[in-house]
């Protein structure tokens, strides 16, 4: 008999056919979004993520390496779309556009396209897409606005689950509205027809696996893995201790109001298998451009916890309970500002992590930079073509370092999935700017039985006139923290000198017109170390030594390693010094 008549039994192998297939269509998008956008913070940095979602919001799978802080803010956009237009309200054809602060509150360059999926006339699914437009009016060219802006209106434009096309047909009226309204319409209307293609080519593979197996074999596929993963999840879970477990953390200041610090607390409670994340001892919303509407940091802690290389699908989380109350600054109310809503994410994943560290030490590393943001963005127009132009240079931070390891360097934080840094031979060539240096900052690492992860070190000339915005989330009184013994990391810092000028000064500037043959030098923050440095293998310590990512002296000074000239370790008086205890583990250079 025809499988593609009668439906089909849910089998094990039908099963296991429709849980590759569904992450399969996920990834089909983020592909084909890659190589048919327009700006390089999409197919080469990939700051975006491509997902199915079923009407009730539950997630049915997102793309691997899709961002991590979108992860909990597509099913509300769904959810949010049929509260306004009913499930009545919706036709084949329809293209909805959406990036407003009220429902998943973000920067509002994070633009979200979604289309609704029928199966022989009913609303069973939509395909949707969260990616990174380069600018949307107001101030958000590049990574934002920035911590200062003081509302989403000077921001840019707010785009509220309006139809881009209905039933098939384009508003021609919305469409040059955006278009009129941004600096960079061919880029950034052009990846919003990138995103509407990987969306429609959802549909097609969607018709394809239920004219395969029907709706009633699909939909009783999806419920099951949902109850797969959550049993997955929670099977992890049972095996932490019960208990209630508290750590906190704070930003120096929210970049707006100097010296009134930002704090971040979490609460963690496990029991029989369940987690609840309570963050409501956060700081309430502030006036400052850092707030934001999300429960994506206790999901990327909880995902990272139970099943980090698994497919992530609304079983994940049905085990975890999300406490953050409204007006907290992670459950901002519109209109408060939210342009720079990203920074303190990876920051809160830390401090709910660093609250586990007690109960499953094995699990946990030490603090990474754990910041968003800390570059810099330089554009303009040539005064040659009279092109816009847009360069965003960061670098990436250290990580911390692991109970079974050293952490990572020069790397995207937690948030971030699998974004990627763009090159530096794509930066000269689209923009006006001089690389001069792209390597890590070596000797910051936090020391460590395991040391923490590098950061990123760009040193950036501007060639032509042009603006820079240089924002630096401060954390200089909590910087990335140990643990077990191991030591902080070292901040990140920004600075620039103007042509003429004989040193670098601290910057943190927004759209500061500076004259060509400036230099900016982005240092990224570094990983705090795990574990008593006293106790690092020498061979360890010999190779970052012969690798020039620390110098002799350091290894004597941080680790008690006595390394000879000729590069041989001296093991009697290594093991003199560290007995001793004349070693001062942690100065770093």
């Amino acid at each position: 008999m025809d499988a593609r008549v009668k439906e089909s039994h849910l089998d094990p192998v039908t099963l296991e056919v429709i849980r590759n297939a569904l992450p399969a269509i996920s990834n089909e998008m983020a592909v084909d979004l890659q190589r048919t956008s327009y700006n390089m913070i999409i197919y080469e940095v990939r700051d975006f993520c491509t997902a199915l979602v079923l009407p009730n919001g539950d997630l049915v799978s997102q793309n691997v390496g899709g961002v991590s802080h979108f992860i909990a803010d597509l099913g509300v956009m769904i959810t949010d779309a049929m509260q306004r237009y009913e499930k009545e309200g919706f036709k084949p054809g329809d293209v909805l556009i959406s990036n407003h602060q009220r429902v998943a509150g973000q920067h509002l360059n994070n633009v979200c396209i979604h289309m609704p999926y029928f199966y022989k006339g009913e609303l069973l699914m939509f395909a949707i897409v969260r990616a990174h437009w380069i600018d949307v009016g107001g101030t958000s060219t590049g990574f934002g606005a920035g911590a200062s802006v003081a509302d989403p209106w000077l921001e840019g434009l707010q785009l509220d689950q309006l139809k881009i096309y209905k039933e098939g047909v384009v508003d021609e009226g919305l469409y040059r509205l955006i278009s009129d309204n941004i600096r960079h319409p061919e880029s950034s209307l052009g990846d919003m027809k990138s995103q509407m293609a990987a969306c429609r080519l959802a549909l097609r593979r969607l018709d394809e696996l239920f004219e395969r197996y029907g709706k009633t074999t699909v939909m009783a596929a999806i419920q099951q893995l949902f109850n797969e993963t959550e049993t997955k999840c929670r099977n992890v879970v049972e095996k932490f201790p019960d208990g209630v477990y508290e750590a906190e953390s704070f930003l120096d200041d929210d970049g707006v109001k100097k010296g009134d610090p930002v704090r971040l607390h979490a609460k963690v409670t496990i029991k029989s298998g369940a987690m609840t994340i309570d963050l409501s001892g956060c700081s309430p919303e502030r006036t400052a451009a850092v707030n934001s509407r999300t429960y994506a940091a206790p999901r990327i802690a909880y995902k990272a916890l139970t099943a980090p290389l698994a497919d992530v699908n609304e079983g994940s989380f049905r085990a975890l309970d999300c406490i953050i109350p409204e007006g907290n600054i992670m459950m901002a109310r519109h209109p408060m500002p939210m342009a720079a809503w990203s920074q303190i994410l990876p920051l809160v994943v830390d401090t709910i992590l660093a609250a586990l560290a007690k109960a499953v030490p094995e699990r946990v590393p030490a603090g990474h930079f754990g910041l968003m943001g800390g570059g810099g963005v330089f554009f303009g127009q040539s005064p040659k073509n009279k092109k816009r132009y847009v360069v965003m240079a960061s670098g990436g931070g250290g990580w911390g370092g692991r109970p079974f390891g050293d952490g990572e360097s020069a790397s995207v934080n937690v948030c971030q999935g699998d974004v990627r840094r763009a090159s530096v031979e794509e930066m000269e060539l689209k923009s006006p700017v001089l690389i001069q240096e792209y390597g890590l900052r070596v000797g910051t690492a936090g020391p460590g039985k395991f040391r923490g992860g590098m950061g990123g070190r760009m040193h950036i000339k501007n060639l032509i006139e042009g603006r820079w915005n240089l924002h630096r989330p401060k954390r200089d009184n909590c910087p990335a923290w140990g643990l077990n013994g191991g030591i902080e990391g070292a901040n990140g810092i920004l600075t620039m000198k103007l042509k003429g000028e004989t040193e670098f000064r601290e910057a943190n500037v927004t759209r500061h017109l500076v004259p060509a043959d400036t230099e900016v030098i982005v240092n990224q923050g570094s990983g705090g170390g795990w574990g008593n440095p006293l106790e690092r293998d020498p061979e360890r310590v010999l190779w970052d030594v012969v690798e020039e990512v620390l110098t002799r002296d350091a290894a004597r000074e941080q680790y008690g390693v006595v390394i000879g000239e000729d590069l041989a370790i001296d093991l009697p008086a290594t093991q003199s010094l560290r007995k001793t205890g004349a070693a001062s583990p942690g100065a770093r250079q």
